[in-house]
Protein backbone atom coordinates (compact mmCIF):
# COMPACT_ATOMS: atom_id res chain seq x y z
CA UNK A 1 0.00 0.00 0.00
CA UNK A 2 3.20 2.37 0.18
CA UNK A 3 4.30 1.72 -2.61
CA UNK A 4 0.88 2.40 -4.20
CA UNK A 5 0.75 5.46 -2.38
CA UNK A 6 4.03 6.73 -3.15
CA UNK A 7 3.23 5.87 -6.92
CA UNK A 8 0.03 7.09 -7.28
CA UNK A 9 0.91 10.28 -7.83
CA UNK A 10 2.93 9.49 -10.76
CA UNK A 11 0.61 7.49 -12.84
CA UNK A 12 -2.13 10.17 -11.76
CA UNK A 13 0.13 12.89 -13.95
CA UNK A 14 0.26 10.17 -16.92
CA UNK A 15 -3.62 10.00 -16.90
CA UNK A 16 -4.22 13.45 -16.65
CA UNK A 17 -1.86 14.05 -20.17
CA UNK A 18 -3.63 11.63 -21.75
CA UNK A 19 -7.14 13.50 -20.86
CA UNK A 20 -5.51 16.44 -21.19
CA UNK A 21 -4.56 15.31 -25.11
CA UNK A 22 -7.61 13.55 -25.26
CA UNK A 23 -9.79 16.95 -24.85
CA UNK A 24 -7.28 18.40 -26.93
CA UNK A 25 -6.21 20.95 -24.47
CA UNK A 26 -3.77 23.08 -24.53
CA UNK A 27 -3.64 22.63 -28.21
CA UNK A 28 -2.55 19.43 -30.46
CA UNK A 29 0.68 21.47 -31.11
CA UNK A 30 1.46 22.24 -27.33
CA UNK A 31 2.61 19.00 -26.84
CA UNK A 32 5.38 18.14 -29.09
CA UNK A 33 7.09 21.56 -28.11
CA UNK A 34 6.82 20.25 -24.49
CA UNK A 35 8.23 17.46 -25.46
CA UNK A 36 11.09 18.99 -26.82
CA UNK A 37 11.69 21.07 -24.33
CA UNK A 38 11.23 18.41 -22.11
CA UNK A 39 13.96 16.14 -23.51
CA UNK A 40 16.71 19.29 -24.44
CA UNK A 41 16.47 21.31 -21.32
CA UNK A 42 14.35 20.49 -18.46
CA UNK A 43 15.64 16.96 -18.17
CA UNK A 44 19.12 17.57 -18.70
CA UNK A 45 19.37 20.39 -15.87
CA UNK A 46 17.50 17.84 -13.35
CA UNK A 47 20.68 15.36 -14.21
CA UNK A 48 22.86 17.91 -14.47
CA UNK A 49 22.22 19.15 -10.82
CA UNK A 50 21.86 16.65 -9.24
CA UNK A 51 25.13 14.54 -10.01
CA UNK A 52 27.06 17.74 -9.77
CA UNK A 53 26.53 18.04 -6.32
CA UNK A 54 25.57 14.44 -5.16
CA UNK A 55 28.13 12.74 -2.86
CA UNK A 56 29.01 10.35 -5.76
CA UNK A 57 31.78 8.29 -3.27
CA UNK A 58 29.88 5.72 -1.53
CA UNK A 59 27.61 4.15 -4.24
CA UNK A 60 28.41 1.22 -5.34
CA UNK A 61 28.51 2.29 -9.20
CA UNK A 62 30.42 -0.94 -10.99
CA UNK A 63 27.62 -3.20 -8.76
CA UNK A 64 24.91 -0.81 -10.25
CA UNK A 65 26.42 -1.62 -13.87
CA UNK A 66 26.38 -5.12 -13.62
CA UNK A 67 22.76 -5.44 -11.96
CA UNK A 68 21.14 -3.13 -14.90
CA UNK A 69 23.47 -3.93 -17.88
CA UNK A 70 23.56 -7.95 -17.36
CA UNK A 71 20.02 -8.68 -17.70
CA UNK A 72 19.32 -6.35 -20.63
CA UNK A 73 22.05 -8.64 -22.34
CA UNK A 74 20.19 -11.89 -21.08
CA UNK A 75 17.04 -10.55 -22.20
CA UNK A 76 17.97 -9.27 -25.67
CA UNK A 77 20.03 -12.19 -26.33
CA UNK A 78 17.04 -14.48 -25.40
CA UNK A 79 14.58 -12.70 -27.72
CA UNK A 80 16.86 -13.43 -30.62
CA UNK A 81 16.90 -16.76 -29.47
CA UNK A 82 12.95 -16.86 -29.52
CA UNK A 83 12.52 -14.49 -32.71
CA UNK A 84 12.06 -17.85 -35.81
CA UNK A 85 9.62 -18.78 -33.68
CA UNK A 86 7.61 -15.73 -32.97
CA UNK A 87 6.35 -15.64 -36.71
CA UNK A 88 6.52 -12.04 -37.29
CA UNK A 89 7.98 -9.78 -39.75
CA UNK A 90 11.38 -7.97 -39.00
CA UNK A 91 10.33 -5.02 -38.74
CA UNK A 92 7.52 -6.02 -35.98
CA UNK A 93 10.68 -7.72 -33.95
CA UNK A 94 12.18 -4.50 -34.14
CA UNK A 95 9.81 -2.71 -32.33
CA UNK A 96 9.01 -6.00 -30.22
CA UNK A 97 12.70 -5.85 -29.25
CA UNK A 98 12.67 -2.07 -28.19
CA UNK A 99 9.27 -2.63 -25.88
CA UNK A 100 11.56 -5.71 -23.86
CA UNK A 101 14.69 -3.84 -22.90
CA UNK A 102 13.81 0.36 -23.21
CA UNK A 103 12.64 2.40 -20.07
CA UNK A 104 10.87 5.12 -19.68
CA UNK A 105 13.20 7.93 -18.32
CA UNK A 106 10.56 10.64 -17.03
CA UNK A 107 8.52 7.60 -15.43
CA UNK A 108 11.61 6.33 -13.80
CA UNK A 109 13.09 9.50 -12.65
CA UNK A 110 9.30 10.48 -10.93
CA UNK A 111 9.18 7.26 -9.13
CA UNK A 112 12.48 7.10 -7.79
CA UNK A 113 11.93 11.05 -6.10
CA UNK A 114 8.71 9.40 -5.47
CA UNK A 115 10.02 6.60 -3.44
CA UNK A 116 13.64 7.95 -2.37
CA UNK A 117 13.52 11.53 -2.79
CA UNK A 118 16.82 13.32 -3.53
CA UNK A 119 19.15 9.99 -2.99
CA UNK A 120 16.94 8.25 -5.52
CA UNK A 121 17.22 11.19 -8.40
CA UNK A 122 21.03 10.49 -7.50
CA UNK A 123 20.40 6.88 -8.15
CA UNK A 124 18.18 7.02 -10.84
CA UNK A 125 20.82 9.19 -12.61
CA UNK A 126 23.56 6.76 -12.27
CA UNK A 127 21.15 4.04 -14.07
CA UNK A 128 20.29 6.56 -17.32
CA UNK A 129 24.08 7.10 -17.21
CA UNK A 130 25.05 3.30 -17.43
CA UNK A 131 21.57 2.25 -19.23
CA UNK A 132 20.82 4.76 -21.75
CA UNK A 133 23.86 4.06 -24.17
CA UNK A 134 23.60 0.25 -23.82
CA UNK A 135 20.06 0.35 -24.12
CA UNK A 136 20.06 2.80 -27.67
CA UNK A 137 23.23 0.76 -28.84
CA UNK A 138 21.01 -2.53 -28.97
CA UNK A 139 18.14 -1.26 -30.30
CA UNK A 140 19.84 0.65 -33.29
CA UNK A 141 21.76 -2.68 -34.19
CA UNK A 142 18.59 -4.70 -34.38
CA UNK A 143 16.51 -2.45 -36.01
CA UNK A 144 19.08 -1.76 -38.60
CA UNK A 145 19.55 -5.91 -38.54
CA UNK A 146 15.59 -6.51 -39.05
CA UNK A 147 13.75 -3.11 -40.03
CA UNK A 148 13.06 -2.38 -43.54
CA UNK A 149 15.33 1.01 -43.38
CA UNK A 150 18.28 0.95 -45.10
CA UNK A 151 19.48 3.23 -43.48
CA UNK A 152 23.34 3.20 -41.97
CA UNK A 153 22.99 3.11 -38.39
CA UNK A 154 26.32 4.94 -38.44
CA UNK A 155 24.28 8.33 -37.77
CA UNK A 156 21.99 6.72 -35.10
CA UNK A 157 25.05 5.75 -33.50
CA UNK A 158 26.67 9.67 -32.65
CA UNK A 159 22.88 10.94 -32.24
CA UNK A 160 23.33 8.71 -29.23
CA UNK A 161 26.90 10.21 -28.37
CA UNK A 162 24.93 13.71 -28.45
CA UNK A 163 21.88 12.43 -26.61
CA UNK A 164 21.17 15.51 -24.69
CA UNK A 165 20.41 12.73 -21.13
CA UNK A 166 23.70 11.26 -21.85
CA UNK A 167 25.62 14.84 -22.20
CA UNK A 168 23.86 16.20 -18.51
CA UNK A 169 25.18 12.99 -16.74
CA UNK A 170 28.53 12.95 -18.17
CA UNK A 171 28.79 16.87 -17.37
CA UNK A 172 27.08 16.17 -14.03
CA UNK A 173 29.61 13.64 -13.09
CA UNK A 174 32.75 15.66 -14.17
CA UNK A 175 32.34 18.93 -12.23
CA UNK A 176 31.42 16.33 -9.53
CA UNK A 177 34.75 14.67 -9.55
CA UNK A 178 36.93 17.47 -10.30
CA UNK A 179 35.19 19.29 -6.95
CA UNK A 180 34.35 22.69 -9.64
CA UNK A 181 31.81 25.12 -7.70
CA UNK A 182 29.33 25.82 -9.96
CA UNK A 183 27.84 29.67 -9.56
CA UNK A 184 24.73 30.27 -7.59
CA UNK A 185 23.15 32.55 -10.64
CA UNK A 186 24.48 29.37 -12.49
CA UNK A 187 22.79 26.34 -10.55
CA UNK A 188 19.45 27.71 -8.90
CA UNK A 189 17.84 28.69 -12.91
CA UNK A 190 19.07 25.10 -13.51
CA UNK A 191 17.65 23.34 -10.58
CA UNK A 192 14.14 25.81 -11.38
CA UNK A 193 14.66 24.01 -14.83
CA UNK A 194 14.96 20.57 -13.32
CA UNK A 195 11.92 20.73 -10.75
CA UNK A 196 9.45 21.65 -13.72
CA UNK A 197 10.71 17.99 -15.42
CA UNK A 198 8.87 15.86 -13.43
CA UNK A 199 5.83 17.13 -13.60
CA UNK A 200 5.19 17.95 -17.50
CA UNK A 201 7.54 15.17 -18.40
CA UNK A 202 4.80 12.85 -16.95
CA UNK A 203 1.91 14.81 -18.72
CA UNK A 204 3.53 14.52 -21.42
CA UNK A 205 4.08 10.74 -21.45
CA UNK A 206 0.32 10.64 -20.80
CA UNK A 207 -0.01 12.77 -24.02
CA UNK A 208 1.69 10.35 -26.20
CA UNK A 209 -0.40 7.60 -25.50
CA UNK A 210 -2.44 6.51 -28.19
CA UNK A 211 -5.53 4.22 -27.22
CA UNK A 212 -6.65 1.36 -30.00
CA UNK A 213 -4.63 -1.89 -30.43
CA UNK A 214 -5.63 -4.57 -33.12
CA UNK A 215 -5.78 -8.22 -32.70
CA UNK A 216 -2.63 -9.29 -34.88
CA UNK A 217 -0.57 -6.89 -32.50
CA UNK A 218 -1.47 -8.95 -28.97
CA UNK A 219 1.34 -12.03 -29.17
CA UNK A 220 4.24 -8.72 -29.73
CA UNK A 221 2.68 -6.98 -26.88
CA UNK A 222 2.64 -9.97 -24.71
CA UNK A 223 5.68 -11.41 -25.28
CA UNK A 224 7.21 -7.51 -25.28
CA UNK A 225 5.17 -6.76 -22.06
CA UNK A 226 5.94 -9.91 -20.25
CA UNK A 227 9.96 -9.49 -20.75
CA UNK A 228 10.02 -5.77 -19.73
CA UNK A 229 7.50 -5.68 -16.89
CA UNK A 230 8.38 -9.37 -15.16
CA UNK A 231 10.98 -10.45 -16.71
CA UNK A 232 13.84 -7.89 -16.80
CA UNK A 233 12.66 -6.73 -12.66
CA UNK A 234 13.10 -10.32 -11.50
CA UNK A 235 16.60 -10.92 -12.90
CA UNK A 236 17.47 -7.37 -11.63
CA UNK A 237 16.65 -8.31 -8.01
CA UNK A 238 18.40 -11.82 -8.08
CA UNK A 239 21.05 -9.70 -9.49
CA UNK A 240 21.07 -7.02 -6.81
CA UNK A 241 20.49 -9.49 -3.86
CA UNK A 242 23.51 -11.25 -5.36
CA UNK A 243 25.95 -8.53 -5.14
CA UNK A 244 24.06 -7.74 -1.97
CA UNK A 245 23.32 -3.87 -3.05
CA UNK A 246 21.67 -1.81 0.08
CA UNK A 247 18.06 -1.95 -0.08
CA UNK A 248 17.72 1.64 -1.79
CA UNK A 249 19.73 0.94 -4.64
CA UNK A 250 17.99 -2.54 -5.01
CA UNK A 251 14.60 -0.56 -4.90
CA UNK A 252 15.65 2.11 -7.77
CA UNK A 253 17.65 -0.21 -10.18
CA UNK A 254 14.57 -2.51 -9.80
CA UNK A 255 12.14 0.29 -10.37
CA UNK A 256 14.30 1.28 -13.67
CA UNK A 257 14.18 -2.70 -14.94
CA UNK A 258 10.31 -2.52 -13.93
CA UNK A 259 9.65 0.70 -15.95
CA UNK A 260 7.32 0.51 -18.97
CA UNK A 261 8.87 1.22 -22.42
CA UNK A 262 10.54 4.65 -24.01
CA UNK A 263 7.95 6.84 -26.04
CA UNK A 264 10.84 7.55 -27.98
CA UNK A 265 11.10 3.98 -29.02
CA UNK A 266 8.33 5.27 -31.75
CA UNK A 267 11.03 7.91 -33.32
CA UNK A 268 13.72 5.30 -33.68
CA UNK A 269 11.22 2.83 -35.21
CA UNK A 270 10.26 4.78 -37.38
CA UNK A 271 13.72 6.17 -38.35
CA UNK A 272 15.38 2.91 -38.72
CA UNK A 273 12.38 1.04 -40.13
CA UNK A 274 10.67 -0.87 -37.13
CA UNK A 275 7.05 -1.31 -37.46
CA UNK A 276 6.01 2.58 -35.56
CA UNK A 277 2.41 1.45 -35.11
CA UNK A 278 3.38 -1.73 -33.49
CA UNK A 279 5.96 0.46 -31.63
CA UNK A 280 3.07 3.14 -30.34
CA UNK A 281 0.25 0.12 -28.92
CA UNK A 282 3.50 -1.18 -26.96
CA UNK A 283 3.72 1.82 -25.69
CA UNK A 284 0.33 2.37 -24.31
CA UNK A 285 -0.06 -1.25 -23.35
CA UNK A 286 3.21 -1.48 -20.99
CA UNK A 287 1.98 2.43 -19.75
CA UNK A 288 -1.19 1.54 -18.87
CA UNK A 289 0.02 -2.01 -16.99
CA UNK A 290 2.81 -0.67 -15.15
CA UNK A 291 0.60 1.11 -13.23
CA UNK A 292 -0.44 -2.61 -11.92
CA UNK A 293 2.65 -4.30 -12.60
CA UNK A 294 5.21 -1.73 -11.26
CA UNK A 295 3.85 -1.50 -7.28
CA UNK A 296 3.74 -5.54 -7.01
CA UNK A 297 7.03 -6.11 -8.74
CA UNK A 298 8.63 -3.34 -6.19
CA UNK A 299 6.83 -5.20 -3.26
CA UNK A 300 9.56 -7.84 -4.36
CA UNK A 301 12.10 -5.86 -2.57
CA UNK A 302 10.39 -4.85 0.37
Amino acid sequence: MALIQALLPVFSLILMGLLAARLRFPGADFWPGAERLIYYLLFPSLLFTNLAQASLAGLPLSQMGIALGLPVLAVSLLLLLLKPLLGISGADFGSLFQGAIRQNTYVGLAGAAALAGSAGLTLAAVAIAVLIPLLNLLSVAVLSAYGSSGRSWGRAVLEIVRNPLIMACGAGIAVNLLGLSIPRLVIEPLEMLGRASLPLGLLSVGAALRLGISGRELLSIAVSSGAKLLLMPFLVLLLSRHLQLEAAVTLVVVLFAALPTSVSSYILARQLGGNEHLMASIITAQTLLAMLSMPWVLGWVV
